[in-house]
C-alpha cells in the first residue's frame, strides 16, 4: 500500500492551517489555481496510460478540490483516524481526479501518479481501499458508494462522533436502484451528516442522461425521500463552500451540482464521446494550453 509523502503532507496542513485562518472566500483563488494543477496532471495521467475517463474527471475536479482542500477534517498522515470525514467518489470510473487530489494533497507521492493503470501500480482504473491511503470503499460497480456511505453515517452516529460523510455520485449513476433503497433508509434515519453529491453533468456513457433514462425532476426525487436538497454549481469554489453548511433541517443532504464534463477544454466539453475517449498529442497539446491561459 503507498504512504504519505510527509513533506507534502506537511505542506498540505499548513495550507488548511492558513484556509482556515482566512475569510473563507479569501481561499478561492487558491483553490481555483489548485483545480487547474490537477486538471493539467489527469490530462498527463491519462494521455500517458493510454486510457481513462477524462471527461468526468474533469466535471469533479472542483469539487474534489474543494472538500479536499476546504471542507473535509481529514489528515493525509492519519488517513484512518478515527472521527475523520468519509470521502467516497461512488462515480470510481473519475479515478484519476481523485488519484491527483489525493496526491496532491500528501496521501501518497506525486510521483506514483506515472505509474495510472501499469501493471502491478496501485493506482488502479477504479479506486481500492487496501492499495490507496484515502480511499475509503472500492468504487467502480455504480451505486455501491451511497449504500456504504450510509452504512458509515450510521456507525458515525452509534460511535457519537461528528464526523461527516460524503459521497459523490454521477447523474447516470442514479438509474441504479440500489442508490434509492439507501436514500430511503438514510432519509428515514434521518442522517443529518451525510452529503450526496450529484455530479450533474447530463451525460453518461453514450449519450445524454435524459435520453437513456430520465432522472429530472432530481430535486424533487431526492426530497421525496426525506433528504433536504441543495443546488449549486459545481465549478464555483465559492458556492461550492457555502453548500456544505451543516444541514438545518436534521435531515441528509443531497446536492446537485450542476457541472460541464470535460470543464476546462472546449473540443472535451458536453461531448458524450468523451466518456472515455483519450486525447492523441495534438489534442492533448491543445488542451493544456486551454487549461494555463
Amino acid at each position: 500500500m503507498l504512504s504519505a509523502d510527509p513533506t507534502a503532507a506537511d505542506g498540505y496542513r499548513q495550507l488548511r492551517q492558513s484556509l482556515a485562518a482566512a475569510p473563507r472566500h479569501d481561499v478561492v483563488p487558491e483553490l481555483q489555481t489548485l483545480s487547474v494543477g490537477i486538471r493539467l496532471r489527469v490530462l498527463e495521467m491519462i494521455e500517458q496510460a493510454g486510457l481513462g475517463h477524462i471527461g468526468g474527471d474533469f466535471s469533479v475536479t472542483d469539487i474534489l478540490v474543494t472538500l479536499f482542500g476546504a471542507v473535509l477534517h481529514v489528515d493525509p498522515e492519519r488517513p484512518d483516524a478515527l472521527g475523520r470525514d468519509r470521502f467516497i467518489l461512488s462515480k470510481g470510473h473519475s479515478a484519476a481526479a481523485l488519484y491527483a487530489t489525493l496526491a496532491h494533497c500528501g496521501y501518497f507521492s506525486t510521483e506514483e501518479l506515472a505509474t495510472f493503470t501499469a501493471p502491478y501500480s496501485p493506482l488502479n482504473g477504479h479506486p481500492n481501499r487496501r492499495k490507496v491511503p484515502g480511499v475509503e470503499t472500492n468504487t467502480g460497480p455504480l451505486g455501491h458508494g451511497l449504500p456504504v456511505a450510509v452504512g458509515c453515517a450510521i456507525g458515525a452516529r452509534l460511535r457519537d462522533d461528528d464526523s461527516r460523510t460524503v459521497v459523490v455520485l454521477g447523474d447516470g449513476e442514479l438509474q441504479e436502484g440500489s442508490n434509492w433503497e439507501a436514500a430511503m433508509t438514510a432519509g428515514h434515519q434521518r442522517l443529518e451528516r451525510l452529503y450526496a453529491v450529484v455530479d450533474r453533468n447530463r451525460l453518461q456513457q453514450g449519450d445524454r442522461t435524459e435520453e437513456t433514462v430520465g432522472l429530472d425532476p432530481l430535486t424533487e426525487k431526492w426530497a421525496s425521500f426525506g433528504w433536504e436538497v441543495r443546488e449549486v454549481d459545481g465549478h464555483d469554489h465559492g458556492a461550492l463552500l457555502d453548500v456544505f453548511a451543516p444541514s438545518t433541517t436534521g435531515k441528509p443532504v443531497a446536492i446537485v451540482a450542476h457541472t460541464v464534463k470535460g470543464k476546462g477544454v472546449s473540443f472535451i466539453e458536453d461531448r458524450a464521446e468523451w466518456h472515455h475517449k483519450v486525447p492523441d498529442p495534438q489534442q492533448a497539446r491543445a488542451a493544456r494550453e486551454e487549461l494555463t491561459r
